[in-house]
């Protein structure tokens, strides 16, 4: 029983980041920064360590450019997620000057989800500035998500007049209980990010 309960995953988190050329140096920061607050965030911690969470994060921008620079962490404890946090605030940035392609880090958290076939709940956080410009169409990949039990879920983070939220609600989330929470604007993503792992570690999905 207890070596059971070691292995046990309820939920395998991929943590999918924009680092695509609309996102500046100054902006990557407040990303990663708020992202290690919002691990770090006391219902968020909790959350992980009684769901024993995989989590794992995907730098993504233009076409065959997405790659899983943090791999598969174990929330075995809350030192665990705290190095995760860490890793994450000291992560270095991949790419720069790159289009948005959307769809194809979809594909690649996919194929990240691959090693983690254990977990119960398998959900992909796509933070993004931007609609999809480049390589595969995010809602060509809906069908083999659902396939797979893969929940989409993802932070609009609102710099523009493009209606962002709207065009991820239309062609990017997908599953029970998908969502989209917006930020205004970089400043707003660390507030935002918080929220939106509250809402991913604690609702109940059908």
């Amino acid at each position: 029983l207890i070596s059971m309960r070691a292995a046990a995953c309820d939920l395998a988190l991929v943590l999918a980041v924009d680092v695509s050329g609309s996102v500046d140096t100054r902006e990557y920061r407040i990303q990663m920064d708020g992202l290690a607050a919002g691990l770090r965030d006391g219902i968020v911690a909790e959350a992980f360590l009684s769901q024993q969470a995989m989590l794992t994060l995907v730098q993504w921008t233009g076409s065959s450019r997405q790659r899983q620079t943090i791999p598969w962490t174990k929330v075995s404890s809350y030192a665990a997620l705290d190095a995760f946090a860490t890793e994450v605030t000291e992560h270095t940035r991949v790419w720069r000057n790159f289009s948005t392609a959307i769809g194809e880090a979809l594909v690649a958290a996919e194929d990240a989800l691959e090693a983690v076939p254990h977990c119960t709940r398998k959900v992909i956080d796509v933070s993004g500035d931007g609609i999809s410009n480049e390589g595969v169409e995010p809602r060509t990949r809906h069908d083999a998500l659902t396939e797979q039990g893969i929940v989409v879920n993802a932070i609009a983070i609102e710099t523009d007049d493009v209606d962002l939220t709207g065009w991820f609600f239309e062609n990017l989330i997908v599953g029970d209980g998908a969502f989209v929470v917006t930020a205004n604007g970089f400043e707003d993503y660390p507030e935002q990010i918080r929220r939106k792992l509250q809402l991913e570690t604690t609702k109940q999905l059908s």
